[in-house]
């Protein structure tokens, strides 16, 4: 198989920490005489891509050197050459914990049912800087935002961090999406199938609205028209996400049922294009889910959605107007509406992964589709809120088929109706 890009870290094949089968129960045996160390479900994903190499070169979890590092140079280094990486990911535990634990020591993860998920060769111990650790990822003092909660909510009784060296056990696909979920390798061998020379990733935590989904069709089409045999992936994040962001599952029912009507892309695509190819956008779509928590991270965390997009074999990733973006409290914006693309003109090391830069998108009454507002500087588009789409649909209704697509609309109102 000859893949398309290298993992990152210049790697031609992925780190993998996944325990083999035939493993299995020894490991199991010996993690019972371990001390058990708690991981929260937002950081099983984590340890997950630990696993299968959605997380190469990393071999678990980062030392206090490495973390560090992230967070003043935006860069680890491997085999002596720098590589660029924006948010550091390491283990929180209480201190209370944390004083029984040393370096070479061996530990056994646990989810919160006590199953043990991985064991871990420590490597490190160290106290986590909350603060450096926000101001770093978020670019701003003030923590009245998501990612803050993160850290000073949810992991507010945990305030050291765990480095090393991890085995993860294999775990059961989500019994409602698990199908769309494959390693780097899986995902790699698909893309060979298809014989694609360019494949663009469009990531989302979100149902689609024609405007979100007319930036994957406006990727997909840029390739096209290079002169590439390009194909683009429906990338959703499936990880953990805000209490007030739709489920996982029910957004993957409307993904799935997007491409199995083929109406991704009907009439906001370019008509002449496709009829060339004979072809239709869903014919070069495939969707596949990402499990990895959510961080609300603006800029920064745009850089890492496209490291672990490489790491999975895409060569591009729709970068578009406020990615990963979450806003302050009050609604204010933290970061600006395009500091995500600017933030890939100073990597302080190497990406591979290739950002393609879409403007912001609506729908034009005096074309009748969805087009960049770029092209239509003198027109007024058709505009509805977020909190007005979602008041529309907890009423059990459709939301404005120029907005949302109605297969789209149906499922979220069945799923969202306030009786």
């Amino acid at each position: 198989m000859s893949d398309l890009i290298l993992y990152h870290g210049g790697r031609t094949e992925p780190v993998v920490r996944l325990i083999p089968q035939e493993q299995v129960t020894e490991t199991l045996q010996r993690a019972e005489s371990l001390v058990k160390v708690p991981v929260s479900d937002a950081d099983l994903s984590t340890v997950a891509r630990w696993g299968d190499g959605g997380l190469t070169p990393l071999e678990g979890p980062m030392d206090s050197q490495t973390f560090n590092r992230v967070l003043e140079d935006a860069c680890i280094e491997y085999q002596g050459k720098k590589y660029a990486w924006t948010i550091p990911l390491a283990l929180p535990v209480a201190k209370d914990l944390a004083a029984t634990l040393k370096p070479g020591q061996e530990v056994a993860l646990v989810d919160k049912n006590d199953q043990v998920v991985a064991t871990l060769k420590l490597t490190d111990v160290y106290p986590w800087d909350k603060a450096k650790y926000l101001k770093s990822v978020y670019l701003t003092e003030r923590t009245d935002h998501p990612g803050a909660d993160m850290v000073l909510v949810n992991d507010a009784d945990k305030d050291y961090l765990l480095g090393g060296v991890i085995n993860v056990l294999p775990r059961a696909k989500n019994p409602d999406f698990g199908q769309y979920i494959l390693s780097p390798t899986e995902t790699r061998a698909l893309i060979a199938k298809r014989g694609w020379q360019r494949v663009v990733a469009f990531q989302t935590r979100n149902p689609l609205h024609r405007a979100h989904e007319y930036a994957l069709v406006y990727g997909l089409e840029k390739l096209l028209k290079d002169g590439y045999n390009a194909g683009a992936c429906l990338n959703p994040l499936v990880g953990e996400t805000k209490g007030d962001d739709v489920n996982a599952a029910i957004r993957m029912q409307t993904y799935e049922k997007l491409i199995a009507d083929r109406a991704l892309g009907e009439g906001d695509s370019d008509a002449q294009l496709w009829k060339k190819l004979g072809e239709e956008v869903p014919d070069r779509v495939v969707l596949l889910g990402l499990d990895i928590k959510m961080f609300y991270g603006g800029p920064k965390e745009a850089v890492m959605h496209a490291i672990y997009r490489q790491n999975f074999g895409f060569t591009d990733i729709i970068i578009g107007r406020k990615h990963a973006d979450a806003p302050y409290k009050d609604g204010t914006a933290i970061w600006g509406d395009f500091d995500a693309q600017e933030i890939f003109k100073n990597l302080n090391g190497d990406l591979q992964e290739r950002p393609l830069n879409v403007g912001f998108a609506a729908y034009y009454e005096s074309i009748g589709r969805v087009d960049l507002m770029e092209y239509h500087p003198d027109e007024k588009p058709v505009f509805i809120s977020g909190k007005a789409v979602r008041a529309t649909l907890q009423k059990g209704e459709q939301v404005d088929p120029r907005i949302m697509r109605p297969t789209t609309s149906a499922i979220l109102a069945a799923a969202m109706k306030v009786n």
